[in-house]
């Protein structure tokens, strides 16, 4: 990833708890991940996938609209304010899509696939919360 053109964005994170943090993000765009990677055209979804676990047990996953990923604030980060992600920020590679709130940025990303509907992945709601609680359909800011 550190090979890759360096993306740098400073930008605020929201969490759905009502706090608020400013940081420095350093990674990959990832839009250059999907001129890389290039989806299938009938990919509509990006799904992030965490080395960590849901709070219930189970897989952790996202799921983004792949228009929201060329968005110029969308990206996979691996350093924060100049320095490697530290775990409890989301090391190695941590999601920064800042047109959703906090708890839609996966942290400890151990892969990404592009679907056309997420519908089959997981509960099928879409991320790992909204299988699990009630957020609405998408949390956009």
């Amino acid at each position: 990833m550190r090979a890759l053109p360096r993306h740098e964005q400073i930008t605020q994170h929201f969490c759905i708890q009502g706090w608020s943090g400013v940081a420095k993000w350093s990674g990959v765009a990832m839009a250059t991940i999907l001129d890389l990677v290039r989806p299938m055209p009938e990919a509509r979804w990006v799904v992030f996938y965490s080395l960590g676990d849901g709070p219930d047990g189970g897989l952790y996953y996202d799921a983004h609209p792949i228009e929201q990923m060329r968005n110029q604030l969308s990206m996979l980060a691996y350093d924060m304010n100049d320095e490697p992600l530290s775990y409890g920020h989301g090391a190695p590679l941590r999601l920064r899509n800042e047109l959703q709130l906090g708890f839609k940025q996966v942290k400890w990303i151990a892969g990404i696939d592009f679907v056309a509907h997420f519908s089959e992945v997981g509960g099928g709601y879409g991320g790992y919360n909204e299988d699990h609680e009630f957020f609405g359909y998408r949390q956009s800011i």
